[in-house]
């Protein structure tokens, strides 16, 4: 992973100021002489610029987004814990850490960090933008920020306004961090209980009834000490051994904040600026992301083409279904060059 370094002031969309970022990033392949092989991956909440770790279906020699013909690029979200400034970062101004009073970071700021860093790595065309869920809402709008930077669009699993239904589990997740009273502590494992708890909660939004009932299903009788309980407190001990609890709420407030039509005349209206070739996935089991939603991005974007995913796995598809995935995006490429 490298950093960027903005040493200047970087004005957010709520009206305050960060004195300078950092974003962390990472690279794959070259760019080419032409400069029009750069795929951008971006990444969705607790994920990092390394999407061969968390995408390792689609990323890498001889798959979909292969190294060898793309320049491939991921940063880390303003707000997380994995290279990019967020709530444990120094303020250079106090020479402490911002804690409680680091500001509400929106979507549309984290685009424009990722704008900062396009510019410092010399890229002036997108071949393709992709990513899914908090990652689908970035390259939306981002393609509506910079409507002619992007060739190709393509979303998984997102939305174009966040839903009072997801405004709802985040707040769930929350109230969950917010009980634990360590959360403000400057302890080195303050708030991690409360994590553990709001993931548990996540968990429940990302997959649905079917997978539970494949995974978890109990073989025999039991009065206690069921699977799907302990898959539960592993799901939330995995990320409180990887996640920090104040970046945890600071980006589950930047989805929250999610408009495209914020400024722009509504939803409809702003997703008509795209000009990008767009496909749009849904999957057929996501109750957080519902199909309803990317009905209504496609239909938005001229000549948009909107792919179904059938999957047993919720919302957690776009993390699942390569193969899926991989051929659709081919057929999509494919069509378009022909």
């Amino acid at each position: 992973m490298k950093i960027y370094r903005y040493q200047h002031p970087f004005h957010l969309e709520s009206g305050e100021t960060l004195p300078e970022i950092e974003v962390g990033y990472t690279t794959y392949g070259q760019l080419n002489s032409q400069g029009d092989n750069v795929v951008w991956v971006c990444h969705a909440l607790t994920a990092n610029s390394d999407p061969q770790e968390w995408w390792p279906g689609l990323i890498g020699e001889g798959k979909l987004y292969d190294p060898e013909k793309y320049f491939i690029v991921c940063a880390n979200i303003l707000g997380s814990c994995y290279g990019s400034t967020n709530p444990d970062s120094i303020n250079p101004v106090t020479g402490m850490r911002y804690g409680k009073d680091f500001p509400l970071v929106t979507i549309r700021d984290i685009v424009k960090s990722l704008i900062l860093l396009r510019i410092h790595l010399g890229i002036d065309s997108i071949y393709i933008a992709t990513g899914g869920s908090m990652g689908g809402q970035q390259a939306l709008e981002w393609a509506i920020m910079e409507p002619t930077l992007i060739q190709n669009l393509i979303v998984i699993g997102t939305n174009a306004k966040h839903s009072p239904w997801g405004v709802a589990f985040n707040e769930a997740q929350r109230m969950a961090l917010e009980a634990d009273p360590t959360l403000y502590s400057d302890e080195a494992d303050g708030g991690m209980k409360g994590l553990e708890a709001a993931r548990a909660v996540a968990m429940l939004s990302y997959r649905n009834y079917q997978a539970y009932h494949l995974t978890q299903m109990e073989e025999g009788e039991k009065l206690d000490g069921f699977k799907a309980s302990s898959y539960q407190r592993y799901q939330g001990l995995k990320l409180r051994k990887r996640f920090r609890p104040l970046s945890y709420l600071i980006l589950s407030k930047g989805m929250d904040s999610h408009d495209l039509g914020r400024g722009r005349g509504g939803y409809a209206q702003a997703l008509s600026i795209i000009r990008a070739h767009t496909l749009v996935f849904g999957i057929a089991s996501d109750f957080l992301f519902p199909i309803s939603e990317q009905e209504e991005i496609s239909k938005n974007i001229k000549g948009a083409v909107l792919e179904v995913i059938d999957s047993p796995f919720g919302h957690d598809g776009f993390l699942i279904e390569f193969a899926q995935i991989t051929h659709k995006v081919h057929e999509f490429l494919d069509h378009k060059l022909g």
